[in-house]
């Protein structure tokens, strides 16, 4: 597996500290963020997943805690949008330049509004996607918010 993807070349480029971590990606898997969670042994409250979403004609990436649901109506609150929706598969891939299961919010292909669960901030360190399937980035909040330059709020339900 390549350790080095456009997620992980952002977050050195940021000059924030990081770890990567590795796991053996389950495409079968009900929920990629809870398989990720339990693979790395971590509670799935700290391991957080990347959710593309369109605010009619504004594209967002969400961030909140694999044990969590997004919260569709807090999160276009947050963006000062009417109303938001998940976006298709195949539009968040062409997108984001990741493939589903390594979506990241960090290298992808376009600039993006980003917001963060605010549930973050009170963690001693979180882990995203690394921008390939089975491929984690772990980080404190605050190199995470600085690299994604992430909004935060209560997003997670």
């Amino acid at each position: 597996m390549a350790k080095k993807t456009p997620a992980t070349q952002a977050m050195e480029k940021s000059g924030q500290s990081f770890a990567v971590l590795e796991y053996d990606y389950d495409p079968n898997a009900a929920s990629i963020g809870l398989h990720a969670a339990q693979s790395l042994g971590l509670s799935p409250s700290i391991v957080f997943k990347t959710l593309m979403v369109m605010a009619v004609d504004e594209p967002l990436i969400a961030i909140v805690p694999s044990d969590k649901e997004l919260n569709l109506k807090a999160l276009a609150q947050a963006s000062g949008r009417k109303s938001v929706a998940m976006m298709k598969p195949s539009d968040a891939e062409r997108l984001s330049g990741y493939k589903v299961g390594g979506i990241s919010p960090l290298g992808q292909k376009k600039r993006l509004r980003i917001f963060l669960d605010d549930s973050a901030l009170s963690l001693p360190f979180i882990v995203i996607n690394g921008g390939q399937r089975g491929l984690q980035i772990q980080a404190s909040p605050t190199a995470i918010l600085t690299a994604t330059q992430a909004i935060t709020a209560p997003l997670a339900c």
